[in-house]
């Protein structure tokens, strides 16, 4: 089992200096990475949209330590949606953020994190678009949901992110499904106990469907987040089962992985969003992305070979 391994190393220090020096980091970092600025990743935007896919954006880094550090990301969000406007690009691209990066974790970080994404939902708001809150560690978790609540009384598209794994989750899509929102569904990519989480994947997979299940019969908006086919069809499914039209629910799948998958069922009429991070402070984020499927960290131990 490694990924609980790699998801402990995501936290470490150590590990992040010896994977960042590492030979091969910069080839498959790109594979996940869309770059490191704005310039880097509007024009990733612009061809995955002539490519009739739609696109959120995540400005990667977490764990903060200083309230200045919040407002810097709150700032390279709202620089980011500048740049969108000038583009005409809003409707086809929406944000993710982490309530980690607005200072959720620091003293006072409840108040402070919903202070520095108001303005960031409100600009996505002007040019068309929205903000989906991301869902971290399960301590995070009573915060992100009251913030969502919070915004969605001006701003009711906002969305937020539930996690399968977890075993809380089958509730708060119960709350959610009845309230209209915007649900993107997860299998879950933190190291978290078993006290609060499934561990078995076949588990995390059947709490998955239920869960799905719950947001299509519910009066929101669903967004499958997952690449594995088995997933996607049974999406597909419940959504048919449901009477909803394909404009009432969407894919997502990450940057970098099943590209060909993407294609196709945007062709087939699906609507499907494009996960897509950059910036610098890459290495939690790409960390998640290796212990999710053992392909990814294959991929990554021959890069570092090869290159060494």
């Amino acid at each position: 089992m490694l990924g609980p391994v790699i998801l402990a190393a995501s936290r470490s220090d150590k590990m992040r200096r010896f994977v960042s020096a590492a030979p091969g980091t910069k080839q498959v970092v790109a594979r996940f990475i869309a770059g490191e600025t704005v310039d880097d990743v509007v024009p990733i935007v612009r061809e995955l949209s002539e490519r009739g896919l739609e696109v959120t954006l995540d400005v990667v880094g977490e764990d903060i330590t200083t309230v200045e550090q919040s407002h810097a990301a709150r700032n390279a969000y709202l620089e980011l949606i500048g740049r969108l406007k000038e583009l005409g690009l809003g409707e086809r691209a929406e944000m993710s953020v982490k309530l980690s990066m607005f200072g959720q974790s620091l003293d006072g970080g409840h108040e402070l994190a919903l202070a520095n994404v108001r303005p960031v939902v409100e600009a996505a708001a002007e040019i068309g678009t929205t903000v989906t809150l991301d869902a971290e560690d399960h301590t995070t978790l009573d915060s992100m949901f009251a913030i969502h609540e919070e915004l969605r009384k001006d701003f009711p598209q906002t969305g937020c992110v539930i996690q399968a794994y977890l075993f809380r989750t089958e509730d708060d899509a119960r709350r959610l499904a009845a309230n209209g929102s915007r649900v993107r569904i997860v299998k879950g990519a933190y190291k978290e106990p078993a006290s609060v989480a499934i561990q078995e994947k076949p588990e995390i997979d059947k709490a998955y469907v239920r869960i799905t299940k719950i947001l299509m019969e519910g009066s929101g908006y669903p967004m499958i987040g997952s690449h594995d086919p088995r997933l996607i069809s049974v999406g597909q499914e419940l959504a048919r089962r449901a009477g909803r039209k394909p404009d009432e629910y969407e894919f997502q799948m990450l940057y970098g992985i099943r590209t060909e998958e993407q294609n196709r069922l945007a062709a087939e009429g699906h609507r499907m969003r494009v996960y897509t991070a950059y910036g610098t402070d890459w290495y939690g984020y790409f960390m998640r992305r290796l212990a999710e499927k053992p392909a990814n960290l294959l991929f990554f131990v021959r890069s570092i070979l090869t290159k060494g």
